[in-house]
């Protein structure tokens, strides 16, 4: 993907598409479009967060590492809403503390990407950047980036929140929505003037990732203008000034619920952590702190294969949990990237080795926890 600057600021990671002749056309369509979340639901969601915030609750955000368009059923999101509920009911039990469920669901198809290319076959192709941009069939064409999958997403996330919505229960917080707002051009027309000021329609819960966090882009400048609970990914190359700077554009307000920092530092986690959690309490920013022990942790195996392993995840959620309880703040929570089924896509647990990954890999892009997986990790750490 190109550096574009799709209004005043610059923005990393868009696509190459405003050339296309339906381009105006989408944008027309999406700024249209009805609300796919409502203001209600927000107020809800900001709620719950602001327990989690004051240390009464946690978090349980998981699900697809990019969403396909073919899970936008109401089988496969009631699969995933069942893993969803059962882990967070283990996690529940294991803390004694009520758990605020999120999907990475209803919107995930985006993703940034580290390369523009991919070698598939012996053939170089652009790479795949979510369903919301191009194919995932390795053909040049499809790989194009085509804009009129913008409105393919909205549908398909019309279509899982409309399935979601029937597994909500009175008493039962979520599962809501979440996704990285990755896409200026499918964000912004989506953006509603509400009662309480302007939000993201697209999701309860939008994040910006470690690629698009900027100080002076406009990724942050979109979260902060948006009335939305927002996360930002913290990685190890955050030092306590830009957190700092992070937290007074996204939370000016000091507000409990509105900002969760979502920390994925790999091995670098020890030492990388202290010194921002400590200035960011000092500042007074009573954000959500939620650790992402999967993202710092990836590894290329001997097959070629992008893999994770579930001890080196453990490793960090459990010195995630040690670090920010003995500097006297409260560990809100998990980020997982976790299938609905019996995938094989990271080492451990049933998945005794690498030689096991081809037997069932069906991630669209990075490697998932299977739900054995992810019980073992959350009965461990906690």
């Amino acid at each position: 993907m190109r550096r574009a600057e799709p209004g005043p600021l610059p923005a990393a990671e868009q696509p190459d598409w405003r050339h296309h002749r339906d381009f105006e056309r989408t944008q027309r369509r999406l700024s249209a479009a009805g609300p796919l979340v409502t203001e209600a639901e927000l107020l809800e969601v900001r709620g719950a967060l602001a327990a989690v915030a004051d240390g009464s609750a946690r978090v349980l955000q998981a699900g697809d590492c990019a969403e396909s368009f073919g899970d936008a059923s109401l089988s496969r999101t009631a699969a995933k809403v069942t893993v969803l509920t059962e882990l967070g009911d283990l996690f529940a039990k294991k803390v004694s503390q009520p758990v605020v469920r999120f999907g990475r669901m209803a919107g995930q198809y985006a993703k940034p990407r580290s390369n523009a290319f991919e070698t598939v076959n012996g053939v170089e192709v652009p790479v795949f950047r979510g369903h919301l941009v191009n194919s995932f069939e390795p053909d040049f064409a499809g790989r194009q980036h085509d804009p009129r999958r913008m409105l393919w997403a909205y549908q398909a996330s019309a279509d899982v929140l409309g399935a979601l919505r029937t597994h909500w229960e009175p008493g039962r917080s979520g599962p809501w929505t979440s996704h990285e707002a990755l896409v200026l051009d499918y964000e912004r027309p989506l953006v509603r003037a509400g009662l309480g000021g302007d939000y993201l329609s697209s999701t309860h819960f939008p994040w910006i990732g470690e690629r698009t966090r900027q100080l002076d882009h406009a990724h942050v400048h979109l979260l902060a203008s948006a009335v939305n609970p927002v996360g930002c990914k913290v990685g190890p190359g955050t030092d306590p000034e830009t957190a700092l700077r992070l937290c007074e554009l996204l939370d000016p307000d000091r507000t409990p619920g509105r900002l969760t920092l979502i920390v994925r530092m790999g091995r670098a986690i020890e030492a990388a952590l202290p010194p921002v959690v400590r200035a960011v309490r000092a500042a007074g920013h009573p954000v959500v702190w939620l650790s992402d022990p999967m993202h710092g942790n990836t590894v290329r195996a001997e097959t070629g294969q992008k893999t994770r392993y579930l001890a080196d995840i453990i490793d960090e959620a459990a010195a995630f949990t040690r670090i920010v309880e003995g500097l006297g703040a409260h560990p809100g929570g998990l980020h997982l990237e976790v299938a609905a089924a019996d995938v094989t896509e990271c080492v451990g647990g049933p998945v005794a080795g690498e030689r096991q990954l081809a037997d069932r890999y069906e991630s669209l892009c990075d490697p998932r926890l299977n739900p054995e997986q992810a019980f073992e990790l959350i009965d461990t750490v906690f």
